[in-house]
């Protein structure tokens, strides 16, 4: 029974033996009463059950490595060290309704392709020679860069590199879909799509970002632009830094867009790129909605929910929903960036985003 409150309003029904008795009958029925429920399904303010953690990627690495002696990626499908929540153990989920894990392909290793109605993105974290075929267009992805295979999409992966490992992250709306009882997966009936004649062909078509084909018609809901290289991002982010002061909550960011839109490259998952000044800190903020960090470059630490987390290049960490956050770059000389991918789309297409600043006498939390 859920916590009795002495609110006008809330529900506040102590226990008796009749009570009892009566939930009894009501349960044979395959019902309830709302009002011993009430106060935890109906809180006052977000209470995420996802807790703010820190994956140190120097810790992970060597066992994602070991994952490529152990396990033949034709058996695995894909094979992947997911991120876990200590607090959505059940659902697999990194944060809220988000999935996220590290994946890596051998040299010369292909993966069969497949699609789901999970929306998926990537974030390459190290390696050359990774290529990725979504609904026949084979993009090639490289550190830094950030592609995406929306749902429904055809998509399979793969490391044409005769020296090297790949590993990038992968984040999936997967728990989402599966609350929604929504998901679907099918493995293409050839194992394999039919490339175009030319690479990266929608960058070709979009990538330039001040300009638009001309009657190029797209009606779908995820954009037409499917791979984001790293040196065009960081181009975008530094020279934005010249001319603007940023955000006081998450510094310099920018969104990755849609470029027919503006809007967000997913109906379900947006993405971000951040800069940090050197010894730069921001104000605490909270927001509703599930973030996911990868630290693209450079050092400093995060309050998260009271809690300080130092991070470093290539690190992962997530911020719950409706957790105080802030983030500092620890380095006096250099820029940090930080990549993310959130539910932002979702929450806000809904009607559910709110977002507060942070406020007290020194303006940061414990941490």
């Amino acid at each position: 029974m859920a916590e009795q409150e002495d609110v006008i309003g809330r529900a506040n029904v102590g226990d008796s033996p009749e009570l009892v008795a009566y939930y009894g009958r009501l349960e044979k029925l395959g019902a309830g009463a709302l009002w011993t429920v009430a106060n935890e399904i109906e809180p006052w303010y977000p209470q995420p059950k996802s807790v703010p953690m820190h994956w140190s990627y120097e810790r992970l690495r060597p066992h994602v490595l070991e994952s490529a002696d152990l396990v033949r990626g034709e058996d695995a499908g894909r094979r992947v060290v997911m991120l876990v929540n200590e607090g959505r153990k059940e659902l697999s989920a990194a944060a809220g309704l988000l999935y996220t894990g590290l994946q890596i392909m051998n040299p010369g290793e292909s993966m069969t392709a497949h699609r789901h109605a999970a929306s998926a993105l990537r974030f390459v974290i190290e390696g050359e020679g990774a290529w990725t075929i979504v609904e026949g267009d084979r993009l090639k992805v490289g550190p830094g860069d950030f592609a995406i295979t929306p749902n429904g999409t055809w998509h399979e992966h793969g490391n044409e590199s005769d020296e090297n490992p790949v590993i990038w992250q992968d984040g999936l709306d997967i728990p989402l879909v599966n609350a929604l009882d929504a998901n679907f997966y099918e493995v293409h009936p050839d194992l394999h799509q039919v490339p175009g004649r030319v690479t990266n062909t929608s960058l070709l078509e979009h990538g330039g970002g001040i300009l638009k084909p001309d009657g190029r018609r797209w009606s779908k809901a995820y954009s037409p632009l499917l791979a984001y290289p790293w040196e065009q991002t960081h181009e975008a982010v530094t020279d934005l830094a010249k001319v603007s002061d940023g955000s006081p909550y998450d510094g310099v960011i920018m969104e990755y867009v849609n470029p027919v839109t503006g809007g967000s490259v997913m109906p379900t998952m947006g993405a971000h790129m951040q800069l940090l000044r050197p010894a730069e800190a921001t104000k605490a903020h909270r927001h509703t909605g599930s973030v996911i960090y990868q630290v693209a470059k450079g050092r400093g630490h995060s309050v998260i929910g009271g809690r300080r987390f130092d991070w470093k290049k290539n690190d992962i960490f997530c911020v719950p929903s409706w957790a105080w956050h802030e983030h500092a770059n620890d380095d006096p000389a250099e820029d940090a960036f930080l990549f993310s991918f959130n539910d932002f789309p979702m929450i806000k297409s809904l009607g559910l985003f709110r977002e507060e600043t942070y406020t007290d006498n020194s303006g940061h939390q414990a941490g």
